[in-house]
């Protein structure tokens, strides 16, 4: 290293300026949003600094935080993380080229000052240049938080258009099949003719009992009476109940329909839940008693017994979950959770300990029988899509092997239980983004289980993947991680970080703390709503609340909108050659019902023609099934198809006589919303679009206006660069160049250039959802 004793006065090369500097207080720029100041005291070739009497600033990712100071005595940089070395500027710009060279005139005459002055501008320029071309242009705050305040609001008419997509269908038992049928043809004529009908008002109605048919019973009789009628009238309650649910409800003991209390003592209430469990029992279901209020027992609400003595009045009520016993592995219930999260946040770590049963030995043991790869496990970071289950059954216990240390295949739990929660496993690592994203949107997840790491906090990818489930308006969960190893101090700094981005204007969450089994419960069984954001600290070596994440899982309501009355319709999500069997294709039935020996079309390929093929095999978690309906994961056996003329991103629909293929475009129409980008967006500017499994590049070819940034919502019309695509109104989108830079809906498949997009009127809410003309393309199957 250089030292003060090299006093020579030539300047031949760059490094030279950095040496008269020497003992001279300096500014140094790092990677990472980092900056020195000190007096230098040595450097060498590679940049290496040793500094002396340091004032370091960190400045925080987001621009509203303050940055963080310390100071240090002496402090050696590495070179490799050094971006600029400058003297300090008396004008506090580091870049100022006045303030460049400051030497000694006993030392060095004018001359040579002047002389190497102009050669430390020169050189200070070019570096600054350099810098500031290497570096992205970084988004100004007020862009950001407009884009971040358009995102909630965009969200949430993104997922109304995807209801007229995929349209809910109830599952419902052969005696009133027909009624409900009729039933669901009024209601789909009244919301055809009425596009601002809301279904959340009817339910509140129905409980209002403002309807003009005859008065309701009420519940109470119903639980305490004796008479076959009533019992007949509870089951039906109980079984509508379970059939909204898909196959599970959340039962009130104790509750009437408006939520006004019975007033149960405890001998009516006991022989409430007895009456209960016959009626689930007679309808093919199992009871578990969740939660007790002035009840006793081991499932008692903590702080009830001081409650209870102070309001004798007080009645018992309880919290029972009903859940069908499944007569077969079709009817098995199925919620899927993407896994997100930064690196080293301990996603596969966790799912390992709850999956196997066994804690985690702080050196990753539970993650290894996660990884798919050789290097997975080396490194201990993902890079795929790993895939998961966790089977519960009819009374709520987890399904895991009673020999310690054994873990179950996925047939012993799926044939086991009666809930089954498939975890997509997803990358952490910025390189593996485009891996992550393609999972987020191809598994169709119900929740998004987002992992912090407890000393780390939200950072690094955790804000993007956070970003891209709030743009998909995927109900999200937080599970703090590392707690064991945590200071209190740094737990409570990342808490504080967690509760501000999760009321920011973009997510507009309400983070709920999970401490307690009851709060677990009552977070649980409201989690319908997307504003609700629970948020558990968890230990994976001490097992800390890992109990309350179990319980929670259990409780999980069914979230997903599906229509097993529409056409077949089924996304490929990947693509297997099974030894003795063939081609397999996996994925995700969006819509209708499929069988066993059913002719399909599967495409499209390069030249989008479809395939003329049949279903051998269908299974479901290994499990062999004679059918597979919407909302389901499911793997099909192909005939007479090659691995290599299939692909991830097909689809999958049915085939009948005389029938045209499907149309399929290299062109469609979007309504987009720009989340985050430095510049302006032009025609011709091309991106990464991911459309469900579809992940291809797109160019912008048109736009309603001149250009677009961020937070601009506007509508574009895309052209795919290599392959044409099988695409729907309705479906949604995401481009990305790097990272996220949008989301949006497919208006219309197929693009007219006669009819620009520019020269048509500027269309306001009313006609939100209309077609345009010259550009929609109906899209048969």
């Amino acid at each position: 290293m250089a030292d003060p004793g090299d006093d020579t006065s030539h300047v031949s090369e760059p490094l030279d300026l950095v040496r008269l500097l020497l003992n001279e207080v300096v500014f140094v720029k790092l990677r990472g949003d980092r900056e020195l100041k000190g007096k230098l005291h040595a450097y060498d070739s590679h940049c290496n600094l040793v500094l002396g009497e340091v004032e370091e600033t960190i400045y925080a990712v987001d621009d509203d935080d303050d940055p963080v100071s310390r100071k240090s005595e002496m402090l050696f940089v590495r070179g490799d993380s050094v971006v600029l070395i400058s003297p300090q500027s008396p004008h506090g710009n580091p870049f100022c080229p006045a303030a460049i060279i400051r030497t000694s005139s006993d030392r060095i005459d004018d001359s040579l000052v002047r002389q190497e002055n102009k050669l430390a501008e020169a050189v200070a320029q070019q570096v600054y240049l350099r810098a500031m071309s290497a570096k992205n242009i970084k988004v100004l705050a007020h862009e950001k938080r407009k884009g971040e305040s358009a995102l909630s609001d965009f969200a949430e008419y993104v997922e109304q258009q995807q209801n007229l997509r995929f349209p809910v269908s109830r599952q419902t038992n052969t005696a009133t099949a027909t009624a409900v049928a009729d039933a669901e043809a009024t209601a789909t004529a009244s919301s055809t003719a009425h596009p601002d009908h809301h279904e959340e008002l009817d339910e509140l109605f129905d409980n209002l009992d403002l309807a003009d048919t005859a008065p309701r019973i009420p519940l109470k009789d119903l639980v305490l009476g004796n008479e076959e009628d009533t019992f007949q009238k509870l089951r039906d309650i109980v079984v509508d109940r379970i059939e909204e649910g898909m196959g599970e409800t959340v039962f009130e003991l104790g509750c009437e329909n408006n939520g006004e209390s019975m007033a149960l003592s405890l001998d009516e209430w006991n022989s409430a839940y007895e009456r209960l469990a016959d009626v689930a029992k007679s309808a093919g279901a199992d009871c578990e008693l969740l939660l007790t209020k002035n009840v006793g027992g081991k499932v008692e609400a903590e702080g009830t017994a001081k409650a209870n003595k102070s309001e004798k009045g007080a009645g018992c009520n309880g919290k029972i979950l009903i859940r069908r016993i499944p007569t077969n592995v079709e009817d098995v219930i199925e919620t899927r959770i993407a896994v997100v999260g930064n690196v080293d946040a301990g996603k596969s770590s966790m799912l390992g300990v709850l999956v196997k049963g066994d804690l985690d030995d702080g050196r990753g043991k539970a993650r290894v029988n996660l990884f798919r790869h050789k290097h997975e496990i080396e490194t201990g970071r993902t890079s795929s899509v790993g895939m998961e289950i966790m089977g519960f059954d009819s009374v709520g216990q987890v399904i895991t092997s009673d020999t310690p240390g054994r873990k179950l295949s996925w047939e012993d739990i799926g044939k086991r239980s009666a809930k089954v929660i498939t975890f997509s496993d997803l990358a952490g690592h910025e390189k593996y983004l485009r891996t992550t994203v393609f999972g987020l949107l191809s598994s169709s997840p119900n929740y998004c289980l987002l992992m912090v790491a407890a000393n780390n906090g939200l950072v690094g990818m955790s804000k993007e993947h956070l970003g891209i489930a709030l743009a998909l308006n995927v109900p999200v969960m937080v599970v703090v991680t590392k707690i064991d190893i945590c200071p209190p101090n740094i737990l409570e700094e990342t808490m504080t970080q967690i509760t501000k981005i999760m009321r920011s204007p973009g997510a507009r969450k309400v983070p709920t703390l999970i401490k307690t089994r009851e709060e677990c419960i009552n977070t649980a069984t409201q989690f319908v709503s997307h504003r609700i954001c629970p948020v558990f600290q968890v230990s994976n070596v001490t097992g800390q609340n890992l109990d309350l994440v179990r319980t929670f899982l259990n409780i999980l309501p069914h979230h997903g909108r599906y229509n097993t009355d529409a056409p077949f319709e089924f996304h490929v999500n990947d693509t297997f050659s099974v030894p003795f069997t063939g081609t397999v294709v996996s994925g995700i039935v969006k819509s209708g019902v499929i069988h066993e020996g059913d002719n399909v079309l599967v495409g499209p390929d390069s030249l989008g023609q479809f395939i003329s093929t049949a279903i051998r095999s269908i299974e479901r978690k290994r499990i062999r099934v004679p059918a597979a309906i919407a909302g389901q994961s499911a793997s099909f056996a192909l005939k007479k198809v090659k691995r290599k003329d299939v692909r991830k991103g097909m689809v999958v629909l049915p085939k009948s006589e005389g029938q045209l293929n499907p149309k399929v475009h290299k062109e469609f129409v979007a309504e987009v919303l720009i989340l985050s980008h430095a510049t302006t967006i032009k025609k011709k500017y091309q991106a990464m679009l991911h459309v469900g499994p579809v992940s291809q590049t797109c160019a912008i070819i048109d736009l309603d206006r001149e250009l677009i940034r961020t937070g601009d919502r506007a509508t574009v019309a895309f052209q795919f660069v290599q392959r044409p695509e099988y695409l729907a109104p309705g479906d949604r989108l995401l481009f990305r160049e790097g990272r996220t830079k949008g989301l949006g809906i497919v208006k219309a498949v197929g693009y007219d250039p006669n009819h620009p997009l520019m020269d048509q009127p500027a269309h306001g809410k009313e006609d939100e959802g209309k077609p345009r003309t010259g550009q929609e393309v109906q899209v048969s199957a």
